[in-house]
């Protein structure tokens, strides 16, 4: 008989098992109701640290079973995940999109809000693409194929912001690294024939690898002389027993041009666009390495010589041509009479078609009325800023405690340094004692000193993402009048998609949440107003009523 499982590892098994969700089960074993609107619940916590401040699994499963049950819905599944979403692939998050997949009776997902569905736009995308009717909970918004266009572009912000957020949480990682390299510790993996390790003060770095070294200084050596290729010192590392750490093989021609390619080897490394000498011990003298990179040089196939000129429209827009009959080409920029910028399609000409030229300045012009589609008047501007800040509620509910646990045991900490300075005045303390106890609380006031920092910097940040968006589509037109074709090229990546030239005209295809707000504004234009507080067209920017209610409300 097997053993029993506890709801852990009910979980844990249906995270490693089939894409088939959980069932669901009724609570009191009554008859079935008639058929009901089938949803998935989907739940996601990303540290302990939300485990511990109230976001856990079983409070987020609790919230979106009432919710269900509230709306009179059926829950075909449920799916957790215990991870990070900062790159996609979640595991239970995957089996929940092939789910939907495989059942197309299915297609509303209910989750808690929406940094626990998605903090990457990979799984924005994808989810968009499903054509799925969204549910967050917490935020009382339901987001389907029909919603408002800009509930979509507010929802593209949080998104945006959900990113930011994770991001900016990384970058105490970030700078601990660049303080790591300038102080001439590689702060990476170490490669073939160095080790990482840990010296007496806990602080890792890179030293020689007793085992590997010599070989990899062999390598070199050997290389310099201009008698072997890379395939014949996959061989000799071979003979030589070299093998890597983890896969424990010998390199093969790709590694070895990585190796021989790496200045780390010599003493030196790049990291972040500046050099840095490092402290670890060189295993090859800069004129070995130097030897070996002119040979290599002559080796390899030769660089291409580099543009006279540069043409700030090449690879942005489509051919429209090319575009209908299912393979979209680039335009192309060229010079012509010696001083003129035109764009054409090499695809169209190969074809045997007479290719459309068109003057650069011309292809230029052609985008600033799309531009002019991004322009939100003030009122509606200052009414997005208020409806994002107000938003994140829950964020900043997290933020606080996280804060306030921290600010809590920084206090504390300070008292206790305090009786260690009483008691060292009051002579129970040596001064050994004094300073060992001192220096270690100091220490743990530093490291708590750079988590709050770490909760604050990210706390401004977050939401102040969506508001530089919604500043700079009021300001793209602008922005793109007032620069040259390099800058405007700059600008346009930043916003657009997809651009393609048709007809002596453009169609664009914007970014995410571009195109929300773009079919927001034009949404409000079609009712036959201006966009301001007074119009009817204002409506189209009004919060739906509260999704929450039941059904005696």
């Amino acid at each position: 008989m097997p053993p029993r499982r506890n709801a852990a590892n009910n979980r844990k098994s249906a995270s490693l098992g089939s894409d088939e969700p959980r069932p669901s089960r009724a609570a009191n074993g009554t008859p079935a109701l008639p058929p009901r609107t089938s949803v998935v619940l989907y739940t996601r916590v990303s540290s302990k640290d939300q485990e511990k401040e109230g976001f856990s699994i079983p409070a987020q499963e609790k919230l979106l079973r009432a919710y269900a049950d509230d709306h009179v819905m059926r829950v075909a599944g449920e799916y957790s995940d215990v991870e990070t979403a900062k790159k996609a692939g979640r595991t239970n998050f995957g089996k929940m999109i092939a789910y939907l997949k495989k059942h197309p009776d299915c297609r509303t997902i209910v989750v808690e809000k929406t940094d626990r569905l998605y903090r990457n736009l990979k799984d924005w995308v994808e989810l968009d693409a499903m054509n799925l009717e969204i549910h967050l909970v917490k935020e009382n918004i339901v987001l389907s194929e029909g919603s408002r266009s800009h509930e979509k572009f507010i929802h593209g912000i949080k998104v945006l912001m959900a990113k930011n957020y994770i991001d900016n949480l990384s970058e105490e990682v970030k700078k601990g690294m660049l303080e790591k390299a300038e102080q001439g510790i590689w702060p990476g993996p170490a490669p073939l024939g160095y080790l990482n390790v840990s010296r007496a003060d806990g602080k890792r770095i890179v030293d020689t690898d007793p085992d590997r070294a010599q070989s990899v200084k062999r390598l070199f050596e050997m290389y310099a002389t201009g008698r072997y290729t890379l395939k014949d010192l996959s061989k000799q590392a071979a003979t030589m027993g070299l093998l890597s750490r983890k896969a424990q093989k010998p390199p093969q021609i790709a590694q070895l041009h990585l190796m021989l390619h790496n200045p780390l080897y010599k003493g030196e490394y790049l990291w972040r666009g500046q050099w840095y000498q490092g402290s670890h011990p060189s295993l090859v003298s800069p004129e070995l390495w130097d030897r070996v990179q002119d040979i290599m040089a002559g080796r390899g196939t030769a660089h291409p010589a580099p543009q006279k000129h540069q043409f700030a429209f090449t690879g942005l827009v489509h051919c429209g041509v090319c575009a209908d009959e299912g393979n979209a080409r680039l335009l192309v920029g060229e010079i012509q009479r010696k001083k003129y910028i035109y764009y054409h399609c090499n695809a169209c000409q190969v074809a045997g078609r007479k290719p459309k030229f068109v003057r650069e300045e011309v292809l230029s012009d052609l985008f600033t009325p799309h531009l002019k589609r991004l322009s939100l008047d003030g009122p509606v501007v200052e009414w997005l800023k208020t409806a994002l800040r107000g938003s994140h509620e829950d964020k900043q509910k997290f933020h606080d405690a996280a804060v306030a646990r921290l600010t809590k045991q920084y206090a504390n900490l300070q008292r206790k340094l305090d009786l260690t300075y009483d008691d060292r005045l009051e002579g129970r303390l040596t001064l050994e004692q004094y300073e060992a106890r001192a220096n270690a609380s100091r220490e743990e006031m530093a490291h708590v000193r750079a988590e709050l920092a770490r909760y604050e910097n990210a706390d401004r940040a977050y939401t102040e993402e969506g508001i530089a968006l919604l500043e700079l589509s009021g300001m793209a037109l602008e922005l793109y009048e007032e620069e040259d074709a390099p800058e405007r090229r700059r600008l346009l990546d930043f916003l657009t998609l997809n651009t393609e030239f048709r007809d002596d005209n453009i169609v664009v295809k914007w970014k995410k949440p571009f195109d929300g707000l773009a079919e927001s504004i034009d949404a409000a234009k079609a009712k036959g107003a201006a966009i301001d507080e007074s119009s009817d067209a204002y409506q189209v920017w009004l919060p739906l009523p509260d999704l929450n209610r039941g059904p005696s409300d």
